[in-house]
């Protein structure tokens, strides 16, 4: 039986190291974002190499749902997605999620906002996904009458190895040691959006440690924050404790 694994996360999270850990385990196979080429071509968003990720990923989301549901290519025991709320655009039925074991990873309105600014000149309160998340969140619950899981990268980043394996209790999964490092490089697995996004990741061998940062944002990016701030707190009242 597969245990098909949806993390979803905003931007700007650790979210790609948290398929690094789940991918170097023997018994996973990974999917990076399975939604961004439908997400780009309904929006048009300008991201870096959009074209690219259109061709690559596909624009059906109905069919890309449907392969979320399926089993991964090797047909190994665990399937894990690394999701993005952003990328569900209205329009899009949100049913087929039920069929998954979905997770929650969130982290802080500004440190999210300000890292996004560094990579992006026009960040909007749609771009972060705060909002997406929590209604996310909702509806996962309305669903399954369970509470899901929740991360802050915080909390996890503070102590990782005891995060993982209570990550791995919640999910009914053996912890594997090998989840807490990796060979530096790219993957085949990575998105093709890769070289705009990843650079950090290629050069990681496992998780950083948190470093506290209280970033001064300009207005525009602080207004942002400010409006995400409530989602955020939705959730982090519900995060996973170790």
């Amino acid at each position: 039986m597969t245990l098909r694994i949806a993390m979803w996360s905003g931007p700007r999270n650790i979210s790609t190291a948290m398929m690094r850990a789940f991918e170097n385990r023997p018994d996973t196979e990974v999917w990076d974002e399975p939604f961004y080429g439908h997400y780009l071509y309904k929006t048009g968003i300008p991201h870096p190499g959009a074209d690219e990720v259109i061709a690559d990923q596909g624009t059906d989301w109905k069919d890309i749902a449907g392969r979320c549901l399926g089993d991964p290519p090797r047909g190994s025991p665990i399937f894990y997605q690394k999701q993005m709320t952003m990328h569900l655009l209205p329009g899009m039925e949100r049913d087929w999620i039920r069929g998954l074991t979905n997770c929650f990873l969130i982290r802080r309105p500004d440190e999210v906002v300000a890292s996004y600014g560094r990579v992006r000149s026009d960040v909007t309160f749609d771009d972060v996904g705060f909002r997406q998340q929590a209604e996310l969140f909702d509806y996962v619950i309305k669903v399954t009458r369970a509470m899901p899981l929740v991360i802050d990268s915080r909390d996890f980043l503070m102590n990782p190895e005891p995060m993982l394996k209570a990550i791995c209790q919640r999910l009914g999964i053996a912890y594997r040691s090998e989840m807490i490092s990796w060979p530096p490089g790219q993957r085949d697995s990575d998105g093709v959006w890769g070289p705009h996004w990843y650079d950090s990741v290629w050069r990681s061998t496992s998780f950083e440690p948190y470093t506290e940062n209280n970033p001064q944002l300009e207005p525009t990016l602080h207004a942002v924050a400010e409006e995400s701030e409530p989602y955020y707190q939705a959730l982090y009242q519900h995060r996973l404790i170790v």
